[in-house]
Formats: structure tokens, C-alpha cells, sequence
């Protein structure tokens, strides 16, 4: 047997110190910007010119960042590139959203702070594997824990309230004309479950931003297209007395999918990818929330606790399951901060503060750190103050979606809490989307942002010492 020299021991200890990696997840409710964040960190990473809040940056430790080929050959790749140049092309525009998981691998080169470590070896790599998916999938977490039952009622009293009542009509309507304990029909459970999905694409569509969409799969199934895995849909009524599930029944086969889909689905996803998480971002767009009123305000509210469910108190058996009590840091952050003047971002990032409170201090008695941030990966606007009728108002001037030349706006302001909406009017808030800034592909520095920085040293600071 060959034995290794010192020189080859040397070599492999140092690999061992000085190589390290960290898997951070990118999560969120729908319209939250997850591409586009992921694309603007990659980016000012390889670029390193936007981050002088990221320590090993301003220390003149970094040295640079590159590409390389991801862990998982069986996870497809996040389209860094094409997402970059829908960005920074000859026409700017929005990237496609996230309609599946996509992973990719950055490799940032330093030179640690540690004199013992430079005395090792005076250059150090950490893998950063980036790992984002739909927010509709994070929903799916708590299917887990209710039955086909408690889910089909839950859903129901859901469906039943204003706005989702007009929304939901049509299938509400076509359950009242089936009975859930006759023989189950293919045709019949086929027709539901294409009358339920159609209900949760509208609220998708809804102007009143609608979060919570469940299951995931059925508004973005991924590789799971046309499968008999997504026919289900709730029904009315419980199993017949003395606990009989009706076999053979319509009930028996939407119960016995929904299973399969929470075994085959849920359970697959969040133990293939979530317990193998080290750090965790949740990005969340509160400002959308507040220009769809009360009710998408709400909506959002239900969704977050609901899909921060591991996260209470009184699951630790949850967070070790699900987490592997590996996850040590969680960073919440309220996104497109550039759609307000900068005095408001402290007032955005209180609101995030209360939305979030219950998780975040579940989160903090787990023994994990938590930051909360108001951001933009992409900083679209500038702040400016003009007067109008005598008084100074600080406004946002950018582009607006639809429009082709800038434009001041005086967007509002950011309430005291998440309930604070002027009697009689639902919808007082008007924070616009703007298109990407002209000529971003010239900047050599990297995408403009508010706070990815900070972002980036609260998730990879310690790592980089």
C-alpha cells in the first residue's frame, strides 16, 4: 500500500481549511423578484465594483469570482446568462419568473483575515451554490402536517370569501352537482381538478395579489405536466361515519392523491433540497401587497404564516426534520425598495418587521440568526424632491412599466402597520413597476442595487474571514 508523503497531506489539509462551501436558498411569494435577485448577486459578484458593504470587498481581500460547473447534475442550471441579457440588451426587460428549481455554483477567491490561515495557504475558495425555486412550491409545506379533510375545508371557507367567492364560482358550482362518496369517475376527478386549477391561475391573475396558491404544482408543475398526480381537488363533507373512506369513492381517490402528491412531491422536494440548506433568504414583496388593499394584504399575511409553519414554536421536530437544524441564518427582505424614496425604506423594513415577527423570533429561539432588509436587486429609480403647492415632497423618478420616458412620481407613503388602510378606500397606495434602467450592460461595475451588499455579508460574512 502506497503511502501518501507529507507534501500530499500538506496539500489535502490545506484544500480542507482553505474550500469550503455554503448553500443558500432563494425563496418567496410570487412577484417577489427571485431571478432577478439571483441574477443581480451573481453579477456583482463577478464584477465586485457594486459592494462596499461586503467586508472582504472593502478590506481589498476579495480577489475574484467565477463560474463553475453545479453539484447537482440532475438539478437544471439557472439561466444566469439569458436572464442577465434580458436585462442589460439593446430593449431592457424583465426576465421570466421562476417556473422551476435552478441551481448554479459561484467561486469566490480571497485571502483570508486569519494570519493561521494565510500562513496555510495565503488564498482561500468558497463554492457558493445558489438554489432557487417557485415560491408556489414553498406553499406546499404545510400541506405535510393536514389531512385531505382539513386541507379540503380549510380551502373551501377560503374559496367562499371575497375576492377568491367570484374567482372560485365556477368550480364551487360543479361541486354542488357531484357527490364525493359516488363511485369515483377519471372523467369526473379530471374535471375538477381542471375546474380547481383554473380557479387558482385567476388568482394568480387577480389585481389583488393573491399569495396563497396551493398545491404549487398545479399553477407550476415543472415536470409534472398532465400528470395523474395533479387531478385532485377539495371536496365537501368528511368521510362516511366510523371513520369508512368510502373505497371506490370520488373522495377516496382525491385522498389518495393528495397523498401520493404530498409523499411524491412534497415530502421529495424539501428533503432533497431544503434540509441540505445552510442559509435561507425569503424574499417578499410587501409593496405589492399594499397596492392590492386589504384583501391581497391579508392574503399575503395567511401565506407567510402558513408557509413559515416550521418555524413556530412548539416544532422543533419540524425544524429538525425538514432543516436538520443546519439552517444558522435567515434573511428576510421586502423587496423593489427603489419604487419608494429612500426616507421610506426604514418605514418598509418596520413593516417587514411585523409581518414576519412570529417567525422571526421562532426562528431566533431555534438558535439561528435573523436579519431583516428592505432591497432591490435592481435599483431602477433615483430618489428626488420637488415641490407642489408649496410643500417638499421627496419622489421617485424612473421608468414606468408602459411608458418610454422618465418620470417623477410621489408614490405614497409606507403605513405605521400592515392594517392601516383610510376608511373607504381599499387601495390608497400606487407603487409602480419601472423597467430596467437603459445602457446597464455598459456599466462595468454590475448591476445597480439597494442593499445586496448587505445582504450578502448578513448570509456569507463569517464565511469569508
Amino acid at each position: 500500500m502506497r503511502i501518501p508523503d507529507l507534501n500530499s497531506l500538506y496539500d489535502a489539509g490545506s484544500r480542507l481549511l482553505l474550500e469550503s462551501t455554503v448553500r443558500v436558498g432563494v425563496t418567496g411569494l410570487r412577484r417577489a423578484g427571485k431571478t432577478v435577485f439571483v441574477t443581480a448577486l451573481i453579477d456583482n459578484l463577478l464584477k465586485a465594483g457594486r459592494l462596499p458593504f461586503l467586508d472582504v470587498v472593502s478590506s481589498g481581500r476579495f480577489q475574484a469570482a467565477r463560474l463553475r460547473p453545479q453539484p447537482d447534475p440532475d438539478v437544471p442550471r439557472f439561466d444566469f446568462e439569458g436572464h442577465l441579457a434580458a436585462l442589460t440588451g439593446p430593449d431592457p426587460h424583465w426576465p421570466e419568473p421562476t417556473r422551476g428549481i435552478g441551481q448554479m455554483r459561484v467561486s469566490l477567491r480571497y485571502r483570508p483575515d486569519s494570519a493561521l490561515k494565510r500562513t496555510v495557504q495565503p488564498m482561500a475558495t468558497l463554492n457558493l451554490d445558489l438554489v432557487d425555486y417557485p415560491g408556489e412550491w414553498l406553499l406546499d409545506l404545510p400541506l405535510l402536517r393536514q389531512s385531505f379533510a382539513e386541507w379540503s375545508a380549510q380551502t373551501l371557507e377560503l374559496a367562499a370569501r371575497p375576492p377568491r367567492d367570484e374567482l372560485s364560482a365556477s368550480w364551487r358550482g360543479w361541486l354542488a352537482t357531484i357527490d364525493p362518496m359516488a363511485s369515483a369517475e377519471e372523467e369526473t376527478a379530471r374535471r375538477g381538478a381542471t375546474l380547481y386549477t383554473d380557479y387558482l391561475h385567476a388568482c394568480r391573475r387577480a389585481d389583488t395579489l393573491l399569495s396563497l396558491i396551493q398545491p404549487g404544482r398545479f399553477v407550476e408543475p415543472g415536470d409534472m405536466k398532465d400528470a395523474p398526480l395533479l387531478t385532485f381537488c377539495p371536496l365537501h363533507g368528511t368521510p362516511a361515519a366510523g371513520g369508512s373512506r368510502g373505497r371506490g369513492s370520488l373522495w377516496a381517490l382525491m385522498e389518495e392523491r393528495y397523498e401520493a402528491y404530498k409523499t411524491n412531491v412534497v415530502q421529495r422536494f424539501f428533503k432533497e433540497h431544503f434540509a441540505r440548506l445552510d442559509r435561507q433568504i425569503v424574499l417578499i414583496d410587501v409593496l405589492g401587497a399594499l397596492n392590492a388593499g386589504p384583501a391581497g394584504m391579508a392574503d399575503m399575511k395567511k401565506a407567510l404564516e402558513m408557509s413559515l409553519a416550521p418555524f413556530s414554536h412548539g416544532t422543533a421536530g419540524w425544524f429538525d426534520w425538514l432543516f436538520g437544524s443546519k439552517i444558522d441564518r435567515v434573511l428576510f427582505a421586502a423587496t423593489k425598495a427603489d419604487h419608494i424614496a429612500a426616507h421610506q425604506h426604514a418605514q418598509l423594513r418596520a413593516l417587514l418587521d411585523r409581518l414576519v415577527g412570529d417567525a422571526r423570533n421562532a426562528i431566533r429561539f431555534e438558535g439561528a440568526q435573523v436579519e431583516t432588509m428592505a432591497i432591490a436587486a435592481l435599483k431602477c429609480t433615483d430618489s428626488v424632491v420637488t415641490e407642489h403647492e408649496g410643500r417638499q415632497l421627496r419622489c421617485v423618478r424612473g421608468v414606468p412599466v408602459g411608458r418610454d420616458r422618465p418620470t417623477v412620481l410621489f408614490p405614497g407613503e409606507i403605513p405605521e402597520d400592515a392594517e392601516a388602510f383610510p376608511p373607504g378606500r381599499d387601495r390608497p397606495y400606487n407603487f409602480l413597476a419601472f423597467r430596467p434602467p437603459d445602457d446597464l450592460g455598459r456599466d462595468p461595475r454590475g448591476l445597480p442595487h439597494i442593499r445586496v451588499d448587505q445582504a450578502l455579508q448578513f448570509l456569507l460574512g463569517d464565511y469569508l474571514t
